[in-house]
């Protein structure tokens, strides 16, 4: 038995599946809280190396001090250059294009410096109307440093009456409509709240048709859909890590820059001594050489325990496969739950992501009919199945594929069929 598509799950049982499962072992390189865990679209597991790897960069902060960072292939100067390989991969970039550093919400201000450049005549942004607070403040406060007002220079797409998810075609309506006053385009590459996958490709295309640079939140995307940001030609995006990759609470960022842009004099950025040219940087000389890659976007030296973290977890990840594998365990995940919550629940529980398997990541984001739900989630709290609540009223549920099992769906089912009156 080996299950190649969605359909393929339509007559078999959480045990057959897991039993099938190439990727089950994986599960056991994690350290899960007791319970069924399912809220790694919040914060992702412990990789039991991160233990190891985490000690390691202590031992040799006990040892050698500042010496280590010029020791060895450890050695921290350059210890961010790690993870370049694998968040391109996961990314679909190119090295030169990607780098972890500081935070999402950082590396978005210092992206928006260099690719929000309005004018008179073009000084609008695009962001969705249920935008996540942070990326809503980040742009706010960015249109006002700019000298314009975001009630005039903030544009806003949301979903139509009765429906939750984005339609394609608004978007792309209210880019054309916008287009000759309209500076960025900025979305998710997946919405936090419904878990809907936004058309990325087809976002940039329009964007760069009426004239606007594009850019992408992937807090929620990268590690759980494929991405293709070069071939994409998005402008810039950025992400976090402790959600898919597994990195640890408040982990390293990730910014992205279009190889189009990386090296382009012209584009205004702030500066700080890690983002100019390393053969010269411990000179100390006070002329900024910019580093011809998105590494010119650095400000301050890595933050070497939390990328030690997420380097133990990126390992697992190029074990796996990359993220096609995982994708592939997912659409299988997908479909066996929705058809678990059909045949059970049906009627009792509406799941708010989209139908359709290519607009939807890991998570599912669960509204209890009745308008029941925040009793329903402390039920499943209580059952140790870690969902979590956002409001106004979805239980969000995301199985990820390198540590959840088929198992742990019906478990999550069989803790709502007897909590859903």
């Amino acid at each position: 038995m080996n299950p190649t598509g969605p359909s393929a799950t339509a007559d078999l049982s959480a045990a057959e599946l897991d039993a099938a499962d190439p990727l089950a072992g994986f599960r056991d390189e994690f350290e899960l809280p007791d319970g069924t865990y399912l809220i790694g679209n919040s914060l992702g597991a412990l990789p039991r190396g991160a233990r190891r790897s985490l000690q390691a960069e202590l031992d040799r902060w006990a040892t050698l001090g500042g010496e280590a960072h010029f020791d060895g292939p450890l050695g921290w100067k350059d210890y961010h250059g790690l993870l370049t390989g694998p968040l391109a991969d996961l990314t679909g970039t190119h090295e030169d294009e990607v780098v972890a550093m500081n935070s999402l919400t950082t590396n978005l201000h210092l992206l928006l410096v260099s690719f929000y450049r309005p004018t008179p005549q073009r000084h609008k942004v695009l962001i969705e109307d249920h935008a996540f607070p942070s990326d809503h403040f980040a742009v706010e406060s960015q249109v006002r440093l700019r000298g314009y007002d975001p009630a005039t220079s903030l544009v806003t797409v949301a979903p139509r009456d009765g429906e939750e998810t984005l339609r394609t075609e608004d978007l792309l309506a209210a880019i054309a409509e916008h287009g000759g006053e309209l500076a960025l385009v900025l979305l998710p590459g997946v919405q936090y709240y419904t878990g809907q996958v936004l058309p990325m490709a087809e976002i940039t295309a329009a964007g760069h048709a009426v004239g606007a640079a594009v850019g992408f939140d992937l807090a929620h995307a990268v590690g759980n859909v494929e991405l293709s940001l070069h071939d994409w030609h998005v402008d810039f995006a950025v992400g976090c890590s402790y959600k898919y990759l597994n990195g640890g609470p408040g982990g390293v960022g990730l910014a992205y820059v279009h190889r189009d842009h990386v090296a382009d004099p012209g584009l205004p950025k702030l500066h700080g001594w890690w983002g100019t040219d390393p053969t010269t940087r411990f000179d100390l000389e006070t002329r900024f050489d910019a580093i011809p890659t998105v590494e010119s976007w650095q400000l301050s030296n890595a933050p070497i325990l939390p990328m030690a973290t997420l380097r133990a977890s990126l390992e697992i990840f190029q074990r796996a496969g990359g993220i096609g594998p995982l994708r592939h365990k997912t659409e299988l995940q997908v479909a066996y739950l929705d058809r678990r919550l059909d045949e059970v629940l049906g009627g009792r529980v509406e799941n708010l992501a989209p139908k359709a398997l290519a607009e939807r990541g890991c998570q599912f984001a669960l509204r209890v009919a009745g308008g029941d739900g925040r009793r329903v989630f402390e039920d499943l709290q209580a059952a140790r199945v870690w969902c979590d609540w956002r409001h106004p009223d979805a239980i969000r549920a995301a199985p990820v594929p390198l540590y959840n099992s088929f198992a742990d769906l019906d478990r999550l089912v069989e803790v709502l069929d007897g909590s859903i009156r």
